[in-house]
């Protein structure tokens, strides 16, 4: 396996960063990803709402490790602390919202509470970053939105000599 992490995870929490609360959406989302990745080790970081901290985090994983994911879990609600999103617009070069939007519409199905997440997603360099909730239910729910296209995002974010091979057949593949 690669020295290199390819996913990370980063819980945003006030109270879990202090040891007042159990942190139970990070490791959730570990077991999530396992699904798409049984061999991946995540790497897990957990944080308080802190705009720089969050960015800085953000930007090492990115910059210096050259993850290819970074899921978070956390601040993105309207709390006068959730900062998430805010902190994760510093670190992108590019938005991606359909994959936030993908969320909140499928939350709607669900509850009307969906339409109060700020989530964004985007690139930075090679790397993709999501905002997740900060609830288990809601991780589980936005992480089975997001699994259907994961690797291929991911496969075009660091496609090789190979080309992109997530693609539905006929879309987006070269032909050998």
């Amino acid at each position: 396996m690669n020295s290199q992490p390819f996913i990370a995870i980063l819980t945003v929490s006030d109270s879990a960063a202090a040891g007042e609360a159990e942190d139970r959406s990070g490791p959730l989302l570990r077991d999530l990803v396992r699904t798409l990745w049984p061999e991946q080790e995540p790497v897990m970081g957990l944080v308080a709402d802190e705009r720089d901290r969050i960015a800085s985090r953000l930007r090492q994983w990115a910059d210096e490790q050259d993850v290819a994911l970074i899921l978070t879990s956390g601040g993105t609600g309207f709390t006068p602390r959730d900062v998430t999103p805010e902190a994760t617009r510093d670190v992108i070069e590019k938005e991606a919202p359909g994959l936030a939007e993908a969320m909140r519409a499928a939350g709607l199905r669900v509850t009307p509470h969906a339409m109060l997440s700020r989530a964004v997603a985007g690139i930075r360099g090679r790397t993709l970053i999501i905002n997740l909730s900060g609830s288990p239910k809601a991780v589980r729910e936005q992480f089975e939105v997001l699994k259907p296209v994961l690797p291929h995002a991911l496969e075009q974010l660091r496609a090789g000599k190979d080309g992109v091979r997530y693609a539905r057949a006929g879309e987006h593949r070269r032909q050998a």
